[in-house]
């Protein structure tokens, strides 16, 4: 498809709108319970430009930076346009965010005024009245939250924003302006801001639409939050840029996923991670095969599954790789081996180096460095925090993190997050073949493997932990788990511990937070088993209950 490039959202939205308004642009699926929401561009267009009018008339303009707590919602969208066209900064925040990470977030990015959906109001107000200053505060009322007149007197009614007169011009020279600060989840200490311009939203969706294969009649759909760079970048910025319906719904939603695409007709969808076995361990159904999805774009797709999902489920898999911060690389459907996260796009140089920066050669796992291929710098921009900003982008090159080898054939493996690598008597453990015998068992409906420091206390060493989720009114027999693993896995690689949990802890983008579970191993030892019955020296550790 020929992409027209733009300079930022409200660009886009506009040009559908001279050449067709009514053609829809965006579908909120309602689910079982609620009416489904559709705009069109020229929906869009009025309802964006009412919104900036309103917003001005408060003293949004250029510069200005709003927060915005809410889970995918047309009104999302709608506020994305209007502070482009006001030429100001969005904070997009995962709702469920709050207390003193919440308070960050406003106080590091600068917002001066916060727009939330209703079920948000709590968290927000709990901040402020913390002493967080905000010049005013901006609620959508929705079917999840407090009614207006609960509202505390100092928020304003959304529905109050919109403001008539005459539309404001679409700003042609800010694609290097602030269009978001998009926050890291802030696993290792306090989340950082990435600064996401104009001109890289719309190249980024300019590259999905061209990396993905993406056709003039595909229908997208996404679960993942638009507080996320992946829906952010990977669905909603390639749909409109190339006029593509598009589905969202408010949250991801595993049990319904396929029953979504089949009842909108979606050809495509967006996976992270752990939601491919999350998807996976669910009770296979003589209707998997039945759906019209074309291919999964994954970020992530464990290589032990990989073909067993792409048979299960009748579609094919498009694994890529890259990061908020930027870096592309694409394995496209039917081209490059099953594991592979791909080859890096062709604007970009890579280098994989060992620890003391030196390239290693192809085979040898190390870092990842990606760079414009016309030899540029790297820019990359945390606010607030210049050391983070240097280290990221460290000789102008951006230094994703993560470790990778590279096959002969320029071919791209991930093999672990820095300084996140699971090591088991000398072994590094793949975390995807445990899940995936674990998932295979149909006794659970989640399961997340992590490392712990080894109860043996070599440096280095890791025991490893299957964090589990029972199936619905399933009881876990805990030692046939260990029996299946035993029977399918190498020795390293059975799980030291069993974690029994209500659920895995999840970001808005569906990353398991990890750490939340290593302080239930401790905090709930009631629920952590080991096999045969034998003690472990594991802080929180107990015998095995079948």
């Amino acid at each position: 498809m020929t992409v027209i490039s733009h300079p930022n959202i409200a660009s886009i939205v506009a040009s559908f709108v001279q050449a067709d308004p009514q053609r829809e642009a965006l579908l909120f699926e309602g689910g079982p319970a609620l009416a489904d929401v559709r705009r069109s561009y020229g929906d869009l267009w009025k309802n964006a430009q009412r919104l900036a009018r309103g917003l001005a008339a408060r003293g949004v303009g250029s510069g200005s930076v709003i927060a915005l707590l809410m889970a995918n919602h047309a009104e999302f969208v709608e506020v994305m346009i209007a502070t482009a066209l006001l030429r100001a900064a969005l904070v997009p925040i995962d709702p469920r965010t709050r207390g003193e990470k919440l308070a960050f977030m406003i106080r590091n990015s600068k917002a001066t005024g916060v727009i939330a959906a209703d079920y948000a109001l709590h968290n927000v107000n709990e901040v402020v009245d913390a002493g967080v200053q905000v010049d005013w505060i901006v609620a959508l009322t929705t079917d999840e939250g407090p009614t207006p007149e609960k509202w505390s007197p100092c928020v304003e009614n959304y529905a109050r924003l919109s403001a008539e007169g005459e539309d404001l011009p679409v700003p042609q020279d800010n694609g290097d302006e602030v269009m978001q600060i998009i926050h890291t989840s802030g696993t290792t200490g306090d989340p950082k801001g990435i600064v996401l311009t104009h001109r890289r939203f719309c190249e980024t969706g300019a590259a999905a639409m061209q990396g993905f294969g993406y056709r003039p009649d595909d229908r997208l759909y996404s679960g993942l939050s638009l507080t996320h760079a992946n829906a952010l970048l990977v669905t909603l910025a390639p749909a409109l840029l190339g006029g593509l319906h598009v589905v969202f719904s408010r949250r991801f939603t595993r049990s319904r996923l396929w029953d979504i695409t089949r009842k909108y007709r979606c050809t495509t969808f967006t996976l992270l991670g752990g939601m491919t076995t999350t998807l996976y361990a669910e009770p296979p159904r003589p209707d998997d095969f039945d759906n019209p999805v074309r291919f999964v774009v994954s970020a992530g797709m464990p290589a032990a599954i990989w073909e067993k999902f792409e048979q299960r489920f009748g579609v094919r898999v498009i694994e890529f790789y890259g990061s908020a911060e930027g870096g592309l690389a694409v394995n496209p459907i039917g081209v490059g081996p099953v594991g592979s996260i791909g080859r890096v796009a062709p604007y970009l140089a890579h280098r994989i180096v060992d620890e003391a920066g030196e390239d290693v050669p192809r085979g040898t796992p190390g870092e990842l460095l990606l760079r414009p291929a016309d030899g540029s710098p790297y820019q990359v921009e945390y606010v607030g925090n210049p050391d983070a900003s240097a280290k990221k982008g460290a000789g102008g090159w951006l230094h994703m993190g993560d470790v990778v080898r590279e096959d002969a054939n320029g071919w791209l493996f991930f093999e672990y997050r820095k300084g996140g690598g699971i090591r088991r008597n000398g072994d590094f453990i793949t975390p995807a073949y445990v899940e995936k015998a674990i998932a295979e068992s149909g006794l659970v409906c989640d399961v997340y493997v992590y490392g712990v420091p080894a109860s043996s206390g070599a440096p280095g060493e890791k025991d490893v932990v299957a964090a589990v989720v029972p199936g619905e009114g399933k009881v876990v027999d805990v030692q046939a788990l260990f029996r299946r693993c035993r029977e399918v896995l190498e020795p390293n690689f059975v799980p030291s511990f069993i974690q029994l949990v209500a659920e895995i802890p999840k970001t808005a983008s569906e990353k398991p937070q990890e750490r939340f579970l290593v302080e239930a191993l401790v905090a709930q030892p009631q629920s952590v088993h080991t096999e045969d019955k034998t003690a472990s020296t594991h802080p929180g550790a107990r015998k095995a209950v079948a």
